[in-house]
Formats: structure tokens, sequence, C-alpha cells
């Protein structure tokens, strides 16, 4: 944490700064961020798709490194063009010239950018809107850290889809439930079932 982090953690930036961390790369409490949702899997497996017309894991790492962007830019107003790549939001993978390993570092220099760019702005940027749009700095923040938490939730079914994992660490369907609530009407185990 560098020292304006440090003069900054206890107001509302500085939350917000624990936000991104949190859900991109640090540890927290709800399990896994998008980081660590990547971590371990290979080429192969982040260009499986789990049905046809459905995104791979490799698609969703670009797509966050491309929102992260985004986000950047419109804090910045920065002119588009300097993402790297033709296009916007969705890109193909695996594609021609482009590899897991380059992607991946992508999307590491994007968020790197982007948090610091967060931490240049000033507790009274967070009520503004950011340029003419109707999102405020600090909504704009916020948006970013729970997409990444978003596809880090999507990326680890993924994961427990794809052919030859084996079978999974978590529990089977049926066992989520106590035993006498098995096969009861959906909504029932929470009282939310029409009696």
């Amino acid at each position: 944490m560098g020292t304006t982090d440090k003069a900054r953690r206890n107001g509302q930036l500085g939350l917000l700064l624990g936000l991104i961390d949190e859900s991109f790369d640090k540890r927290s409490w709800h399990g896994t961020n998008l980081r660590g949702a990547l971590r371990g899997i290979d080429a192969r497996q982040a260009s499986w798709r789990p049905g046809a017309g459905r995104h791979n894991i490799w698609e969703l790492a670009v797509h966050a490194a491309y929102w992260k962007y985004a986000v950047r830019r419109r804090l910045t107003r920065e002119k588009r063009g300097a993402f790297g790549e033709k296009g916007s939001d969705w890109f193909v993978r695996p594609a021609a010239g482009e590899s897991w390993e380059k992607d991946l570092a992508h999307l590491l220099r994007e968020h790197r950018l982007l948090r610091d760019e967060v931490a240049r702005l000033r507790e009274q940027d967070l009520p503004r809107r950011v340029g003419t749009s109707r999102w405020t700095h600090a909504a704009m923040v916020r948006g970013i850290a729970s997409h990444d938490l978003y596809h880090a939730g999507q990326i680890q079914l993924i994961k427990r889809m794809l052919p030859g994992r084996g079978k999974s660490r978590g529990r089977r369907a049926g066992d989520a439930l106590p035993q006498e609530e098995r096969g009861a009407p959906q909504g029932a185990a929470m009282g939310l079932a029409p009696r």
C-alpha cells in the first residue's frame, strides 16, 4: 500500500480501493476473486467452451481487462483506442497472434493502471458524475469491482465443468439439504413454497 493509500484508507476512497483489491487479487472473506479464479488455468482449459455460443474462460479474462480499461478511460476522459486491439467488450479467443499468457499479462496491467487511477482520485471526486454519464466516480469503481466478482463466479463454474477435472470437491446436488427436506417443493426449506 503506497503513501497515498495509507493516508486515505479510512475514507470512502480507501473503502473503494479495498473493494477493487479484494475483488481482483487480495484475500477476502467471500472466497475466490478474479485473479484467484484464473490461477492454475492453462491455455487449453481457458479456451474450452461450456456450450455453443458461450464464452470461455479466456474470453472472460480479456473482457474483464477491456472493462478495466474502459472504466479507467472514462475516469480520465482518455480517448478510445488505447486497449491494444480493435473492438470492444468481447474478443474471440483463442485468436491468431494471441496467447493466454499475453492476455493474462494484459489483464494484470489494466488492473494496475485502473487501480493507480482510482488512487489518484480525491474524496470530493467520488460523488461527481463521470463526464456526461449518469454514474458517479464512486459508482464506476464499485461497478468494476462487482464486474470482477461476477466473472470470477462464472469462471469458477466453468472450471467445474471442464472435461477431465474429475469429481467436484463440493457436495452432490441433493446433499445440500437435510435428509427430510430433499425432494420437497422448491423453496420449501426456506419457507417460501406455497402451502
